[in-house]
């Protein structure tokens, strides 16, 4: 399976990198395909400029591949840290940029843009590891825990993955070198959980 993996976090020694390393190690020993982007590392372009707004824009080559990489994807990953219940803003410009109508969702025929869209990823499943420096308690009590609505209901959900698994680690600022360690366990024993081994 070809698994695109993306990560948000601009800090190489984060635990978000410590997430994506052990994601993509655990899906190449299970023989899958990686697709792995590092959107800091990469420097990808996150403003969404009216050009490319229209479903049959001419897209820059980045920004080309990435759309056609996660239409063709049999599962994606995703990692990032919460900021301000949201993840950061290269992120937000990614899924700006890829998540595209034609691609990733449609209307149909007759529907203006009002409707409910329908799906058009190809993903069997979607996981989303998060970090947080707010117990989670108190994430869900003030917050609601918005980050679960954004990629379950307004991303996945309306793209047609509805296998979706998230899963917030916290609280990160005080962990401790053990209790990593076991984070990274339980993200490897999710990742062969959602896409296991190839015969």
């Amino acid at each position: 399976m070809k698994i695109s993996v993306i990560l948000g976090h601009p800090e190489k020694g984060s635990f978000n990198h410590a997430v994506a390393g052990t994601v993509v190690q655990a899906l190449r020993q299970s023989g899958h395909e990686v697709v792995f982007h590092d959107l800091y590392e990469e420097k990808f372009p996150p403003l969404l400029p009216s050009s490319e707004i229209p479903q049959d824009a001419a897209l820059p080559p980045v920004i080309s591949r990435h759309v056609d990489e996660i239409a063709s994807a049999d599962g994606i990953i995703v990692i990032h840290p919460n900021w301000w219940g949201q993840p950061p803003a290269v992120l937000k410009g990614w899924i700006d940029r890829v998540i595209r109508p034609g691609t990733s969702y449609e209307f149909n025929e007759g529907d203006s843009g009002e409707g409910v869209p329908h799906g058009l990823l190809k993903a069997k499943a979607a996981i989303v590891f998060t970090t947080s420096n707010t117990p989670e308690a108190r994430e869900r009590a003030v917050f609601g825990d918005p980050l679960e609505t954004i990629w379950k209901n307004c991303v996945f959900g309306l793209c047609g993955v509805d296998n979706f698994y998230r899963k917030n680690f916290g609280v990160i600022v005080t962990s401790a070198p053990g209790q990593r360690s076991k984070w990274l366990d339980e993200v490897r024993e999710i990742t062969n959980k959602y896409f296991p081994k190839l015969a």
